[in-house]
């Protein structure tokens, strides 16, 4: 993005390239501005259908983490017409767009290419209050830390890939990607948030920096109190760990502390690369827990993982 030459700044748009920040925010009037994002990725499972709806559940995460509400989606596609048959790309579609419908989103059409190996993902518009953006900055000390779903997914997804994972985890790590953050947005909605953003694939411990740095906060995580799918920790002890969660860990190296009984497996598994992850969200102790509670209510599996702190600004401490 450094290549990008510099465009002269324009007072509409609340949210752009200067943060790294999950979408874009374009202020339309007082009461209304959209919120922009696009992404799309290779297959990670084998199900087309469910592939369709993970994707699209991770396209929409964007306007989550900014507190908006999705309104619209366009399908971005890539498939090889002319080698797979064209019934997996309406399972694709199909699964997207039942969970756009979920979304409560419509959908407003899209483009096709014809590509050498399937690709599939959302550009998605939303809205929200322009007072009520949530960034990835403005974490204050004393925050609590709240984490919406369980990582793992890059792990498991690779042990898919490799034909490792029994049906039972399959499915479930399926379902937790699928899971739109929905209720998650919803359950933040009435309470005093400070910083928000999606894990994905910078993993817990990247998008913990990156709102911990742009914030100029800490951050004190505590492992045991981080949500894990089952069978991540076996699966990277045996070495399946995707390249960008090693990649992810050597980049974090000197912006994370590590006590002495956290292992280097168990680090990689902090710094996994994920699709479909959760969000991540600071807010005030009394907020968090009620945040939680509410989440609880919901069927949404979530912990308290730890605080920010005031110390060592930029920094990540895990315990």
């Amino acid at each position: 993005m450094r290549h990008i030459p510099k465009s002269e700044p324009n007072p509409n748009l609340l949210v752009g390239l200067d943060t790294s920040d999950d979408a874009g925010v374009y202020q339309i009037n007082e009461e209304t501005a959209l919120v922009q994002t696009l992404d799309y990725f290779t297959p990670i499972v084998d199900d087309p259908y469910m592939f369709g709806q993970i994707a699209a559940a991770n396209a929409l995460s964007d306007v989550y983490a900014m507190g908006g509400t999705p309104i619209t989606v366009m399908n971005i596609v890539g498939f090889p017409v002319n080698n797979l048959d064209k019934s997996i790309l309406a399972d694709i579609l199909a699964g997207s767009s039942d969970k756009v419908r979920e979304s409560g989103a419509a959908l407003a059409g899209g483009h096709s290419i014809d590509d050498q190996e399937p690709k599939f993902g959302l550009s998605v518009t939303g809205t929200v209050h322009p007072k009520k953006i949530l960034a990835n900055v403005g974490a204050k000390p004393g925050d609590k830390l709240i984490l919406t779903k369980p990582i793992g997914v890059g792990i498991l997804t690779t042990a898919i890939k490799r034909d490792l994972l029994d049906k039972e985890t399959t499915d479930h790590v399926m379902k937790v990607m699928a899971t739109l953050n929905k209720k998650a947005q919803e359950a933040m909605e009435p309470y005093n948030v400070h910083a928000c953003t999606d894990v994905t694939g910078f993993g817990l411990l990247g998008h913990a920096s990156e709102m911990a740095e742009g914030s100029q906060v800490g951050m004190t995580l505590r492992y045991n109190q981080i949500p894990i799918l089952p069978q991540t920790k076996e699966l990277a002890e045996q070495g399946v760990v995707p390249g960008g969660s090693k990649k992810n860990h050597q980049w974090l190296a000197d912006r994370v502390e590590y006590s002495s009984s956290i292992s280097e497996v168990e680090q990689i598994m902090l710094c996994d690369a994920i699709t479909s992850g959760g969000l991540l969200i600071a807010a005030p102790e009394e907020d968090a827990k009620a945040i939680q509670n509410k989440l609880e209510d919901t069927d949404i599996q979530s912990a308290i993982i730890g605080e920010v702190t005031e110390s060592n600004p930029g920094s990540i401490k895990v315990i």
